[in-house]
């Protein structure tokens, strides 16, 4: 189980602009999804992510390079992880529920909440639209390319999009929580992800191998 640190990160309003979000995320520590836990899906791009948050949002910039990319989901709750997909499961309390968090590359989220796998319920799109996205791409859909192929995508989660829970703020606790890069349906599928994973075939929604987020 991995653990890492989230620093604070002060701005001149409560809800700085993306670009100043990305600015400062940039010149924190960047953490690599990188482990491969299943022999068979052994194709690894190189992805990375950097972490901090304010009083009101967790604030997440995935760094991708890979060799095969789509993203051809456009609405709120369509299949993004088969898509070239970034992901952020997250579990706020001692609940049991966890929110699965995932994004194709043109910003197209799903979101989703429960206790695991098979009880899930996604989001009413309006708390989806809640969530603050930036890619370096443009926003238009893209079916799979072949060759070297870098994104980012900056995101800015407000506290009230976990709508099961009261987090309030976020200075002093920990979370479990796990990163995830997937492309279910590209030419190589992949399944990478942060904190090991220790499944027979790929499984993102297992919380017991969450890893530990530490606001500071």
């Amino acid at each position: 189980m991995k653990s890492i640190e989230a620093h604070r990160l002060e701005f001149d309003t409560e809800y700085p602009d993306l670009d100043s979000v990305s600015d400062a995320l940039d010149r924190l520590q960047k953490n690599s999804i990188d482990q491969v836990n299943w022999k068979s899906f052994d194709y690894k791009p190189e992805v990375a992510f950097s972490i901090g948050y304010t009083r009101h949002e967790i604030l997440l910039k995935y760094y991708v390079a890979e060799d095969y990319f789509k993203a051809e989901k456009t609405e709120s709750n369509e299949n993004v992880f088969e898509d070239s997909c970034v992901e952020f499961f997250v579990l706020p309390d001692d609940d049991g529920v966890y929110y699965n968090l995932e994004f194709n590359g043109i910003e197209t989220c799903l979101m989703g909440s429960g206790t695991s796998r098979e009880n899930r319920k996604r989001a009413d799109p309006e708390i989806i639209t809640e969530i603050r996205r930036k890619t370096s791409i443009r926003k238009e859909p893209v079916t799979e390319r072949k060759g070297k192929f870098e994104w980012t995508l900056t995101i800015a989660l407000p506290m009230k999009v976990f709508f099961h829970h009261k987090t309030g703020t976020l200075k002093g606790k920990t979370l479990r929580a796990n990163f995830y890069k997937c492309g279910d349906k590209l030419t190589v599928p992949h399944y990478l992800t942060w904190s090991p994973v220790g499944t027979p075939k790929p499984d993102f929604h297992r919380p017991e191998f969450f890893g530990i987020v530490r606001f500071n």
